[in-house]
């Protein structure tokens, strides 16, 4: 009897402590997590855990448990008003319920339809600017000029080179250029000279490696423009925007992805190492069905390591 009366106390501090967990303690770890995620605990739940009977139960409880009285009904609400609850939450717990990036790709349309124009003194300026960022000790001679073929254009007047992509070609090789400047410096360094890039002459000339060439960095860059821009439109990018942009991808985070694509096209042509550039199109090919292999994992995130990319995951 004196055994079971000395258990009480003891059971009843454990109650006590459980409560101040649950009433103050939990409310505040999750109100840090929120702070440190910019989710709240239901997008938390819904990133972390894979679809099925585990995450469902999960929200269950994080609905019940909540001090919100909209919360707590929700579970057992009539199914005639799930669509209005739903609205309610999302409307209560600041969730976008338009995650699919339709005003990005209508940003990055607007771009792309916009045809480089001589004589617009914007246009004009974001042209020199990339010249200056991609060349920097080698002054341009004239605006009209072979020099710009030593960037990768085509001409002598690279306006004619953004037909395709409009100004979202100029935008993103600008962006890439003046953003990761140490790395796209290389890129164009290495796409002149391929076989410098990773072996001495002496080490190609003995791996027999005579097959690497280069190709022209400024055209390229408009091609891997048009792959962002398909892998945008056609749903391929919703992953990886879904795991650094929860809220709601912008222009930046788009064109930070071109960042990183043309990064990785880079080595990933050095690897394939074409016999020459009429193989381009079947290396563009190859690298697109890895770029979307890579997104089908929920969990992907194109993060490079790039000066680009800082400030731009909102995790």
């Amino acid at each position: 009897m004196g055994r079971a009366l000395s258990f009480v106390p003891h059971r009843m501090l454990i109650q006590v402590c459980l409560y101040f967990y649950c009433k103050f303690l939990w409310r505040c770890m999750k109100f840090v997590m929120r702070k440190l995620t910019g989710r709240c605990e239901l997008q938390r739940i819904c990133y972390s855990t894979k679809p099925g009977a585990s995450r469902t139960m999960k929200i269950e409880t994080s609905l019940r448990d909540s001090k919100s009285k909209l919360l707590q009904t929700s579970v057992s609400v009539h199914p005639d008003a799930i669509e209005k609850t739903i609205d309610d939450i999302m409307e209560l717990k600041n969730i976008n319920p338009d995650i699919n990036p339709q005003n990005l790709i209508a940003d990055v349309e607007k771009l792309r339809r916009e045809p480089y124009d001589s004589d617009n003194p914007q246009h004009e300026e974001m042209l020199l600017k990339l010249w200056e960022f991609l060349k920097p000790n080698t002054p341009l001679e004239s605006r009209i000029s072979k020099q710009w073929c030593e960037i990768g254009f085509q001409g002598d007047d690279p306006k004619t080179d953004f037909r395709g992509m409009g100004l979202l070609g100029l935008y993103n090789l600008q962006y890439f250029a003046e953003r990761d400047a140490t790395v796209a410096q290389q890129v164009l360094s290495d796409s002149l000279h391929p076989k410098c890039s990773k072996f001495s002459k002496a080490e190609w000339e003995k791996k027999r490696m005579d097959k690497a060439i280069g190709y022209s960095f400024a055209i390229v860059g408009i091609n891997i423009t048009d792959l962002a821009y398909n892998l945008l439109v056609s749903g391929a990018l919703k992953t990886h925007f879904y795991n650094i942009a929860p809220e709601a991808p912008t222009l930046s985070h788009f064109q930070q992805t071109f960042c990183y694509l043309m990064h990785e096209f880079h080595k990933f042509w050095i690897e394939e190492d074409p016999m020459d550039i009429m193989e381009f199109n079947r290396v563009r090919e190859k690298f697109r069905k890895r770029i979307i292999k890579q997104l089908q994992n929920p969990d992907m995130a194109l993060c490079p390591h790039f000066a680009a990319s800082e400030g731009l995951i909102n995790m």
